[in-house]
């Protein structure tokens, strides 16, 4: 009976694998396409595109510190990146990463400078993680609310929080955070006890990289392995269809939602705890729109978006490289050039991606009305 039973579900399984193989060529298409652009953006500028890409790789893997490097900027990206891929999921878009980011990062630097002397290290840091997941699950509550309350566009919702926290953190730097000598829209450094231990001699990676890997499996089995998941996934496929089941909508919502917007609040802990020890105005200003194109590269799946963010980790890192190397003249928005160009490429390809899906299922139901007229026949 299982042997048959297999043999019935072949052709689904066929057809998962092939939409898998679809995504992972036109993302290979889409990246590879990016970087040609970017090669030939350098060659407009006289400069050597393979010579210059060459010595940057040799550079990079020879260097222990500069492979490390790339696990650093990955570490902030697979936090954003889950927040926009867990509200796509119930077909939500949550825009404000960026702020979810910042409020994380409010939280997490005024615990450690006001209990770095008060608490151990291995009471605080778990309480920092904790408040600055629960500070910015705040803002996600709000989003969702109004999304199921008053059925507000969550694009424009999420998007306009960014700029209402940029601001109230920028008031912050400028009064009660401001660093001692108050000359700048910075904050004092906290205290080596409220440091995230580095995991590898030699380098800057922190704990903050395992804990987003072990995030992004936790995030993947709730998604697909509990009820909760299997209500958010069933609203994002359909939200009538799932309300007729008895999924309160509203809740689903809010619940996802307030999810997204912690794990882009758990970047804010990481980044101020892990690499920049204070609070800096607009300090990686460009991590929440990052993990949008790199959540759209995974396809929105969260164990994908480690492997995505890894990648644009090794652009950032590929493009500071180039900027350095001596006797060439690379300016330093190199790098900001090259990951645009990518995120575009990417951005393109998920649209045509989504055509051609469209496209293909259009044909199924073509030919399976036909099929029916022709038993009826």
């Amino acid at each position: 009976m299982n042997f048959k039973k297999s043999f019935s579900n072949m052709p689904e399984m066929l057809e998962a694998n092939k939409d898998k193989l679809n995504i992972i060529v036109f993302n290979f298409v889409a990246i590879l396409v990016g970087l040609l652009i970017s090669t030939v953006l350098l060659a407009f500028m006289k400069i050597n595109p393979l010579e210059v890409c060459g010595k940057a790789l040799v550079k990079i893997f020879t260097d222990k510190y500069n492979m490390g490097e790339i696990l650093v900027k990955a570490t902030p990206f697979i936090f954003t990146s889950l927040a926009f891929a867990f509200t796509y999921q119930a077909n939500l878009f949550n825009i404000g990463a960026q702020g979810q980011f910042y409020v994380g990062s409010i939280v997490a630097i005024t615990l450690s400078l006001n209990l770095a002397n008060v608490l151990p290290t291995a009471v605080l840091l778990p309480l920092v993680l904790v408040s600055s997941f629960l500070a910015a699950s705040v803002v996600g509550v709000f989003l969702g609310f109004v999304k199921s309350k008053f059925n507000a566009n969550e694009f424009l919702t999420s998007m306009m929080s960014t700029y209402v926290i940029n601001a109230f953190m920028d008031y912050l730097l400028r009064t009660s955070l401001q660093e001692t000598k108050a000359e700048y829209m910075q904050t004092d450094p906290i205290a080596a006890t409220a440091y995230l231990p580095t995991i590898i001699p030699g380098t800057r990676v922190h704990f903050g990289f395992v804990i987003a890997v072990l995030t992004a499996v936790a995030v993947w089995f709730l998604l697909n392995n509990t009820s909760l998941g299997f209500k958010i996934r069933a609203v994002g496929m359909n939200k009538d269809a799932a309300k007729l089941a008895g999924i309160n909508i509203g809740v689903i919502f809010i619940v996802s939602f307030s999810i997204a917007a912690g794990l882009a609040g758990m970047a804010g802990f990481t980044e101020v705890n892990g690499v920049q020890h204070m609070l800096l105005r607009n300090f990686n200003s460009s991590v929440g729109s990052y993990g949008i194109g790199i959540a759209i590269l995974a396809n929105g799946n969260p164990i994908g978006c480690i492997f995505s963010s890894i990648l644009f980790g090794f652009l950032h890192v590929m493009g500071i490289t180039m900027g350095r190397l001596p006797g060439t003249s690379i300016p330093a928005s190199i790098i900001e050039l090259i990951e645009g160009i990518v995120m575009l490429t990417v951005i393109i390809s998920f649209a045509v991606r989504h055509k051609y899906d469209l496209k293909n299922e259009k044909k199924k139901l073509k030919l399976l009305e036909k099929a029916k007229e022709e038993n009826n026949g």
